[in-house]
């Protein structure tokens, strides 16, 4: 089964994503670049999550470029989304605006231990793509050889 693919809107990228959930932030630490899963909000136009001061994460994140993914993907069905935020990762410190986010949309960590470090990312690009299956061809007709 065939799929096409095609660039989503900010505002659709925005829409998908505005829930929460789980998502990846992607960032260059001290001597490598890292790939972490992590339970995040959206907070205006910033992607909001909670680490630990101690992890590559909170020790090497803040100030550095960062890019965060989120995707909804159905393998059986071969259809999905995916919204990628870049942008420059920050410690939130400011206690008015930490008190702001533990009464809104507090991202809860999944994992154990206690994760008080809440970091942003900001994003200066939202950008995303959706992949759908394409219409089922009628019996009989031509389909394009396999390539390999």
């Amino acid at each position: 089964m065939a799929a096409i693919s095609w660039d989503l809107h900010p505002d659709e990228c925005r829409r998908l994503i505005e829930g929460g959930g789980v998502g990846r932030v992607g960032f260059r630490g001290e001597r490598d670049v890292h790939i972490v899963p992590v339970n995040f909000a959206v907070d205006g136009d910033s992607i909001v999550f909670r680490t630990t001061p101690y992890s590559e994460l909170g020790g090497y994140g803040p100030g550095r470029p960062a890019a965060f993914e989120v995707d909804e993907l159905d393998a059986h069905g071969r259809s999905g989304w995916s919204v990628v935020a870049k942008g420059q990762l920050h410690v939130v410190s400011d206690p008015a605006e930490l008190a702001a986010l533990q009464l809104g949309s507090d991202p809860e960590p999944w994992a154990d231990g206690v994760r008080r470090l809440y970091m942003r990312l900001t994003w200066r690009e939202l950008t995303g793509r959706r992949l759908e299956p394409t219409a089922p061809q009628p019996e009989g007709a031509a389909t394009r050889p396999d390539s390999g």
